[in-house]
C-alpha cells in the first residue's frame, strides 16, 4: 500500500508593502487635515461673526465671510464696557500669576527632586492628594478668607493664593528629577556654588522646556478664569475680560455682534502666545518621555 504525499497548501498572495504605505500615509494626512479644519472652524466663525450684526449672525445659512459691521460692534463694545481696562486687568493678573508660579513651583520641584528630608514622600503624596479636591469646594472658604483680609475687589486676592500650584510643583519635580542629573548638582556644590546659585545657574536654565509648558498653561488658565474674578471683583473697572464679556449678555437682549467682537479681541493674544510658544510646549510635554 503506497502513501500519497500531501499537497502543499497554496501560498497566500503577498500584499504589496509599496501599495499600502502610501495609502495609510495619505489617510493619516487626510485625517489630520480634517481634524485641523474642525479645530480651527470655531475660531474662524468667531472672527467672521465679529464683523456682522446680530440679525446676520442668526440668519440661515450663517455668513461665511467677513462683513462690514466691525466698527459698529467695536463702538458698542466700548460703550457698554471699559473693555481695554478689563483686558489690561486680565493681562496684569495672568502675568503676575505666571511669573510667581514659575518661580515658586520650580523651587518646590527642585526641593522634591534633589533633596532628601524626613517626611518627603508623605508631603509629596499630600500635595498630590490636593489635586483630587474640586476647586468649587473651596469657594466659600476662599471668599471668607479674602473678605477677612480686606482683599475683596483687589487683584492680589487672586494672584497671591495662586503663586504655587500642586500641578506646577508636580510637573517641575518630574522634569527636574528625570532631565537633570544629580551628579551635576553635586559637582556644583563641590565647586562652592550656593544652593540658590545652583538653582539660578543650573536648574532654571536646564528646565526651560518645562518652564515654558507650565508658563503657557498657567497663563491661559488665569486669562480664562471666570469663577474667581466673579467672587472677588465688584466694580466694572476691576473686572477681567471674561467677566466683562459676561455683562454684555442679558436675559432679553444681547448684542451678539459686540460680544463676538470682544471675544475675538480677548482670544487673539492667546492665539499669538500659543503660536510663539507652541514649540516649547511640545518640547516640554515630550522631553520626559524621550529622556526618561
Amino acid at each position: 500500500m503506497t502513501s500519497t504525499p500531501l499537497a502543499a497548501p497554496a501560498a497566500r498572495p503577498r500584499r504589496s508593502a509599496r501599495g499600502t504605505k502610501p495609502l495609510s500615509r495619505a489617510a493619516a494626512i487626510l485625517l489630520l487635515v480634517l481634524g485641523g479644519i474642525l479645530t480651527l472652524l470655531p475660531f474662524y466663525f468667531m472672527f467672521v461673526f465679529a464683523t456682522h450684526a446680530r440679525q446676520d449672525i442668526f440668519s440661515l445659512p450663517p455668513p461665511m465671510w467677513f462683513g462690514s459691521n466691525l466698527e459698529a460692534n467695536y463702538s458698542s463694545l466700548l460703550e457698554r464696557t471699559p473693555f481695554w481696562r478689563n483686558l489690561w486687568n486680565s493681562l496684569y493678573l495672568a502675568t503676575l500669576t505666571t511669573v510667581t508660579t514659575l518661580f515658586f513651583c520650580t523651587l518646590g520641584g527642585y526641593a522634591f527632586a534633589m533633596y532628601s528630608f524626613k517626611g518627603k514622600a508623605a508631603l509629596f503624596n499630600l500635595l498630590l492628594a490636593t489635586l483630587l479636591i474640586p476647586s468649587t469646594l473651596n469657594i466659600v472658604p476662599f471668599a471668607l478668607i479674602m473678605q477677612a483680609l480686606g482683599w475683596i475687589d483687589t487683584p492680589r486676592a487672586l494672584w497671591v493664593p495662586g503663586m504655587a500650584s500642586a500641578f506646577g510643583i508636580f510637573l517641575m519635580r518630574q522634569y527636574i528629577g528625570t532631565a537633570i542629573p544629580v551628579e551635576l548638582v553635586e559637582a556644583a556644590r563641590i565647586d562652592g556654588c550656593s544652593e540658590f546659585g545652583i538653582f539660578r545657574r543650573i536648574i532654571a536654565p536646564l528646565s526651560a522646556p518645562a518652564l515654558a509648558t507650565l508658563g503657557l498653561v498657567t497663563f491661559v488658565q488665569s486669562w480664562n478664569s471666570f469663577l474667581g474674578p466673579l467672587i472677588i471683583f465688584r466694580s466694572a473697572d476691576t473686572y477681567t475680560a471674561p467677566l466683562a464679556l459676561r455683562t454684555l449678555q442679558g436675559i432679553a437682549n444681547t448684542d451678539w455682534g459686540a460680544l463676538m467682537c470682544g471675544v475675538a479681541l480677548t482670544v487673539l493674544p492667546l492665539l499669538i502666545l500659543f503660536a510663539i510658544a507652541s514649540r516649547r510646549l511640545i518640547d516640554g510635554l515630550t522631553s520626559g518621555a524621550i529622556k526618561g
